[in-house]
């Protein structure tokens, strides 16, 4: 079948009800429009993972496609507060969420096990936090060569991880360069991933600081141009903050939030060109 696909499509074959799913993207290369995707094919009982959830999950969590939430900061970056994300944990609309925090190098560090094959990782970050007397999923360990009170964390192993990036040759080898986040661990760690693209080439030519994520990494490549809106994509796209501040006000009313859901994400879709 190859490694291209519309992004309708490899929605409904990788993403299932249940699924741990992981949408990663620091700032820069958010998956948005594939978040909005899963919205759109009405997925539920999601466990939802990332480093930094920003308004693409509050646009899920406040549709109703998560159960869970991992994460390590929540929030609108630049603006406050994620309002489908805090109703939904203060008063269970449109479901009760679950939360398990973590620090952003313990949820990196997980990442780079999972990725790494080994079930957890070890790090000194939490020593002195009163994190772990609210997540079940850091434990203290002790060092067998130095004594030493470490910590540990499970690895990540997400069902399916979704990432954007600049570009992908047709053999679905996939390149991404400027602020990147956990993205390669992210898609290395999963069982399965989805790969949206600015656009599709014959051929990756060098950029420098490029990173590339080879073929056999990634189990999907779909073309959705500005399919980071509205974070940006280095050398396609700005970051659109007007949409961040107008977003404060949509997501804190749940009847106006639902109504954009209608008018913006059900009314359209995107990336379907294979």
């Amino acid at each position: 079948m190859g490694k291209v696909s519309g992004l309708t499509e490899a929605i409904a074959r990788l993403v299932h009800d249940g699924d741990v799913v992981a949408l990663e993207g620091f700032t820069h290369l958010i998956p948005v429009a594939a978040g909005q995707e899963i919205i759109r094919q009405g997925r539920r009982g999601l466990t939802l993972v990332r480093m930094t959830p920003d308004i693409v999950y509050d646009q899920m969590i406040g549709a109703g496609c998560a159960r869970k939430l991992v994460f390590s900061w929540g929030g609108n970056p630049g603006v406050g507060s994620l309002h489908r994300f805090r109703d939904a944990v203060e008063c269970g609309w449109p479901g009760a969420l679950e939360i398990e925090e973590h620090s952003h190098a313990g949820m990196a560090n997980r990442y780079v096990a999972g990725a790494s094959g080994v079930p957890f990782a070890v790090l000194r970050g939490y020593v002195g936090t009163d994190l772990a007397t609210v997540t079940d999923t850091i434990k203290p360990i002790v060092c067998p060569f130095t004594g030493e009170q470490l910590t540990a964390v499970p690895a990540l192993n997400p069902d399916v991880t979704v990432i954007h990036a600049q570009r992908a040759d047709r053999a679905g080898n996939v390149q991404l360069w400027g602020l990147l986040g956990v993205q390669k661990e992210a898609v290395l760690a999963a069982r399965r991933s989805l790969v949206t693209v600015e656009e599709i080439v014959d051929t990756l030519e060098p950029v420098p600081g490029a990173i590339v994520l080879p073929a056999w990494a990634v189990t999907a490549v779909a073309e959705v141009p500005g399919g980071a809106h509205p974070s940006y994509a280095q050398g396609y796209s700005e970051r659109d903050n007007a949409y961040y501040a107008a977003w404060d006000a949509i997501s804190r009313d749940r009847d106006t939030f639902d109504n954009w859901l209608h008018e913006n994400v059900f009314a359209s879709a995107v990336g379907n060109n294979a």
